[in-house]
């Protein structure tokens, strides 16, 4: 179906267009960055809001939790609307969290900065579903490779805040530091508004049946379309050769996304909990001194842009399951490092830096395989993000609560390495599946 969208020049190999890539980009950068902000200056914002620790966790806590509780609503929401004033309203929403955040209202005290973390966590949920839409629909023969930049992005964002935001605080204070973030929502809402015009048709008003597959279905014959379909069946444990099955089956039918929902679960909930915690673990492991410590942990953050962009280069010359063993070592040394050899610890946090970012590009990646129209996608990125998020919020604090029954992070780093031992069986098993066979 020929777009609406008036032509421009494609700066990019393959037909990509530039404009738009730049706008998914510059939307992903703001996808963690208000998050990671925080944490530096947390410690000055609950002595300025009279918080206890449990409270200033919240702080942190709530986006998570939005990001499990609110996708199901959101992903309903994105089915009736175009995907353009979805981000549109997603960035607006994280312009107007961050400002209220640190806004210095005396009649609403620490409710406004809480009120302000909600609508933070509410328009980073709606992004975190619409991005990788856009990355189906508007790039369908460079998924990988488009999941991958925003990856990376993603974390320049975190990488940003994380190390600039407190010496801002130092200079302007906590609140003008965290609100000064919200300048990159809105150029990504100008740029955004910009490059995806308004009167320009979204593909996915087209019946799941019309929708295109990623793979340029418009060159196939009816019969290589035929036989597309009924390895969609196959791969999603749909009896049969009626295609009109596999199209009508719903995602929570389907054994394999509930096994993409445990794998990405496994690996979010040990993301946050390596987060929330590794600078304290670090210090009790590896014997960093506690001023240092925070910079330390930051190669596992710094690392992950590396990540996003490992996959499509390696996908070029690798399969899916070789790149995800890799992938899978690498997330594994971290916590078998800390555990027998801490004195390496930056060889561990930057390895498994990579890691983390590039596995979230492979579970995306293999979700736009598996579910190629944009209904079905949708369908599958709510239900694994819904369920893995609910594990990610309580990650941190059931690390926390193991470390203190114990009195060490050896227990909690252990863990998390049996959490990632598992999700490397499931990923083997997942990569390792056709994606097409013939019925």
């Amino acid at each position: 179906m020929p777009s609406s969208r008036p032509p421009r020049p494609s700066t990019f190999r393959g037909g990509i267009d530039g404009v738009l890539l730049v706008a998914v980009l510059l939307v992903a950068v703001n996808l963690r960055a208000p998050l990671t902000a925080l944490p530096p200056v947390v410690a000055d914002v609950a002595a300025d809001l009279d918080l206890t620790a449990a409270a200033a966790g919240l702080l942190t806590g709530i986006p998570v939790l939005c990001f499990a509780l609110a996708t199901p609503a959101v992903a309903g929401l994105l089915g009736r609307s175009s995907l353009r004033t979805a981000i549109a309203v997603a960035l607006a929403l994280i312009v107007a969290g961050t400002v209220l955040r640190s806004a210095d209202l005396a009649a609403l005290g620490a409710a406004g900065t809480f009120a302000g973390t909600v609508l933070l966590g509410l328009g980073i949920t709606t992004a975190n579903l619409a991005v990788p839409m856009i990355a189906q629909r508007d790039f369908p023969g460079h998924v990988a490779t488009v999941t991958g930049l925003y990856t990376a992005a993603i974390n320049v964002g975190t990488v940003a805040t994380t190390a600039l935001t407190a010496p801002l605080a130092d200079a302007v204070g906590w609140r003008w530091a965290l609100a000064s973030w919200s300048v990159l929502a809105v150029v990504a809402l100008v740029w955004w508004l910009r490059a995806v015009p308004r009167e320009a048709r979204e593909r996915r008003n087209l019946p799941a049946e019309a929708a295109p597959d990623p793979t340029t279905a418009e060159t196939k014959t009816g019969a290589a379309v035929e036989a597309d379909a009924r390895a969609a069946a196959a791969a999603e444990g749909v009896t049969g050769t009626d295609p009109t099955t596999a199209r009508e089956r719903h995602v929570l039918a389907t054994p394999f996304t509930w096994w993409l929902c445990a794998m990405f679960a496994l690996q979010s909930s040990s993301f946050y909990a390596l987060t929330a915690w590794l600078p304290l673990v670090l210090e009790d492991l590896a014997g960093i001194p506690r001023s240092v410590s925070g910079g330390a942990a930051s190669l596992f953050q710094g690392f992950a842009i590396v990540g996003g962009l490992a996959v499509p280069l390696a996908a070029r010359r690798l399969s899916l399951r070789q790149t995800f063993v890799g992938i899978a070592v690498l997330w594994l040394t971290l916590p078998v490092g800390l555990l027998v050899a801490p004195g390496l610890w930056a060889v561990w946090a930057s390895a498994a830096g990579v890691a983390q970012a590039a596995n979230f590009v492979v579970i995306f990646t293999l979700v736009a395989q598996r579910y190629p129209t944009v209904r079905r996608g949708r369908q599958a990125s709510a239900t694994v993000q819904s369920v893995g998020y609910c594990l990610a919020a309580v990650a941190p604090t059931a690390a926390g609560a193991l470390q203190t029954a114990t009195g060490t992070w050896t227990v909690p780093v252990a863990v998390v390495l049996g959490a990632l031992v598992v999700m490397t069986g499931i990923g083997l098993v997942l990569t390792g599946a056709p994606r097409r066979r013939a019925g």
